[in-house]
């Protein structure tokens, strides 16, 4: 039996998103779909049973909105939320504002799903002449971050995103976890992917320390996600995700999405295919 669970999401389909471009760090609302998909979202963690205690976003609108969203429609708006820019979405630098497709068709799909999807592959800084640079640079939520602005990142890869989240998970999150509250987090698709490999690579570090114990190596090893793996973790948007977890914050099973599975593998693909070049191009 789970000793502490916590439900983890990808906002709800944002503008940007239906335009296929790299949000990043740009603010956007969400879309009419992803205002939908955020409600739906909420009506099933209610018929559910989800009663949260606490729950934390990132700084940018659409994860806010999101929370916002499925709190109104689960009757639990009072529950307190948190956010903090180390659940921001992935700095995408010099890549913020272009169209994954278009890219994809400049640059290759392998190439594009690099930028998108690997462990430990920046993409090019975004500089000053950057058309979004002033936007985000000068955005007053940024100037009471617990880093000053000078030291905010330029890109990220996701293991990037997994260094600057660590702290807020460790010194945040994980006590009020442990304290026995029942946790939403409302974040993005690369904040919430780097949280997964985290936890569940946690399992495969214990299955190296556990070897000689064959259960447990090899149930530990399948849950494991490695840094090669990562690269076909695929986020859908307002979809939650629920983990189960040991005394030690080790998963006792794979993540499970939640809800209709044909659904979700649709909108998986749909995700997928949003760095492959328009099939009207090739």
């Amino acid at each position: 039996m789970a000793k502490y669970r916590l439900v983890l999401l990808r906002h709800g389909e944002g503008a940007w998103n239906k335009e296929n471009r790299f949000c990043s760090w740009v603010d956007q609302k969400l879309s009419s779909d992803g205002i939908k998909e955020a409600q739906n979202c909420g009506k099933q963690l209610k018929e559910l049973g989800f009663e949260f205690d606490l729950v934390f976003t990132s700084v940018l609108s659409r994860s806010i909105q999101t929370a916002w969203l499925i709190l109104e429609e689960m009757g639990q708006e009072w529950v307190p939320i948190q956010s903090s820019w180390r659940l921001n979405e992935r700095h995408y630098g010099a890549l913020i504002g272009l169209n994954r497709a278009e890219m994809a068709l400049n640059h290759g799909e392998e190439q594009v799903k690099i930028w998108r999807r690997s462990y430990d592959v920046t993409p090019p800084p975004i500089t000053e002449s950057h058309p979004y640079y002033e936007e985000i640079y000068n955005d007053r939520r940024y100037k009471c971050s617990d880093v000053s602005q000078d030291n905010l990142p330029k890109a990220e890869s996701l293991k990037d995103v997994l260094d600057r989240l660590l702290p807020y998970w460790n010194e945040k999150i994980v006590p009020e976890l442990r304290s026995g509250k029942m946790i939403l987090i409302s974040a993005h698709g690369n904040s919430s992917r780097a949280l997964l490999k985290h936890v569940e690579g946690e399992s495969k570090k214990l299955a190296y320390r556990n070897k000689n114990r064959i259960g447990v190596c090899k149930r530990r090893r399948e849950l494991g996600i490695s840094d090669e793996d990562i690269i076909n973790v695929t986020l859908p948007t307002g979809v939650p995700i629920l983990l189960e977890l040991d005394e030690n914050l080790h998963p006792l099973g794979p993540h499970q999405f939640l809800g209709d599975q044909e659904a979700i593998q649709a909108a998986i693909k749909k995700v997928e295919d949003q760095g492959k070049v328009k099939s009207s191009e090739k």
